[in-house]
């Protein structure tokens, strides 16, 4: 359902790590599409996979415009954090979680007597990616894998998982007409991509077949191992809402700022209910989605992992509230937060904070880690709270 920003970064880090013709080679693109489609055939082949599995996988590839309509547009993410999760953390989806750790309670238990992690954080992916499984997608994927791996802007990071989804097929995992789902390459009901489908796809059922699509079993524990490899902490909290004092210090309210829980708890944040904080060494960040009148959360090492799965701070905050939610924890206090900027309002600041010397990134009208950053320098030189949320009156300033 959201999957853009998903990993991107780390998968580009990671490949940059490699050395060599490996890197050199899954670097190609742009060209002519069919020529294209011979460098991947010979790439495959490279890898040990049989010219019969390499032809049924790419025998109906075509690029798809679609595909790189949507990597460009991303305005979902625009949205205020409590404008987004009041869609996607709602009562019909929270009650058809909890009903689905009820009916899977033996498989989620099994799960996390393997991999550490808990049934709500992999339901909460499983509710917001696709519905429980009941919206997975309708874009081919293997034409939308090899239009992303042919186009020039991130070849690195989509050729493997193309010649990941020709292995799926390979090895009869599944048919290519079976091989539909999300616009960036993502299959099954938690949206993995082929090469984490290939690493951790389990056969949980014991069925004789690793099935994402349909066999519940197989995407739970699959799932699980998944985000075990992102560094899953077993037995730690995620996330926790909390209420923050009225002359707390709020450039100590960013993600990139760790502290000790017992730090935060000296400066008066208490829980959600006003009872103390655990005055303890666990390290945690404040955040503060909408500023200093919104919601306010502490979030755990762990909740590195939602950030990992899809780096939209947006996103990874409404997913990792959501398993608090399905974890029996009541909503949170949405506060009063000052009105946000729209999307066209959003660019402009990052146009102004640009032009003053500040990296922001893309100028793309998505409050992203650096144009929070930005934001929060500035509002410390004029005086402001600085809580990182960008108000009309702040753009004004800067203009």
């Amino acid at each position: 359902m959201f999957h853009a920003p998903r990993r991107l970064a780390i998968l580009a880090a990671a490949l940059l790590a490699t050395t060599g013709g490996a890197l050199a080679q899954s670097a190609q693109c742009g060209g002519d599409f069919g020529a294209f489609l011979q460098g991947v055939r010979a790439e495959a082949r490279a890898k040990g996979l049989s010219e019969a599995g390499i032809e049924r996988a790419l025998a109906d590839v075509r690029p798809d415009p679609k595909v790189l309509a949507r990597d460009r547009g991303q305005g979902v993410f625009q949205q205020a954090w409590t404008q987004f999760q009041g869609r996607m953390v709602n009562k019909d989806r929270l009650a058809r979680g909890q009903a689905n750790l009820r009916k899977y309670a033996s498989t989620f238990a099994e799960v996390e007597r393997q991999t550490g992690v808990p049934g709500p954080v992999i339901a909460s992916f499983w509710g917001l990616e696709t519905d429980y499984g009941a919206v997975l997608g309708d874009f081919d994927t293997l034409s939308a894998l090899a239009t992303l791996a042919h186009d020039c802007r991130r070849p690195e990071i989509f050729r493997p998982h193309l010649i990941g989804a020709i292995e799926l097929v390979d090895r009869g995992y599944l048919r290519p007409d079976q091989m539909r789902g999300a616009w960036a390459g993502e299959l099954g009901q938690t949206q993995i991509l082929p090469e984490d489908y290939l690493a951790y796809g389990t056969d949980q059922d014991g069925n004789g077949q690793v099935n994402l699509l349909t066999d519940v079993p197989d995407v739970l524990m699959t799932t699980g191992k998944f985000i075990q490899s992102m560094g899953y902490r077993r037995g730690e909290p995620w996330l926790e809402s909390v209420r923050i004092p009225a002359n707390f210090p709020y450039d100590r309210a960013a993600l990139v700022q760790k502290e000790p829980r017992s730090e935060f708890a000296k400066l008066g944040v208490t829980k959600a209910d006003g009872s103390p904080l655990e005055s303890d060494g666990m390290m945690a960040s404040i955040i503060l989605p909408q500023g200093a009148g919104g919601p306010a959360f502490l979030a755990f090492p762990n909740f590195d992992i939602y950030l990992t799965w899809n780096n939209s701070l947006v996103y990874s905050l409404t997913a990792a509230y959501f398993g608090t939610r399905l974890a029996g924890e009541p909503a949170a206090d949405l506060g009063n937060p000052q009105p946000g900027l729209d999307g066209d309002q959003m660019k402009a600041l990052q146009q102004r904070l640009a032009a003053m010397g500040y990296d922001v990134g893309k100028i793309d009208g998505i409050l992203g880690a650096n144009t929070r950053a930005a934001v929060r320098e500035e509002q410390m030189k004029r005086g402001l709270p600085a809580d990182g949320w960008p108000t009309a009156r702040l753009l004004a300033a800067l203009n």
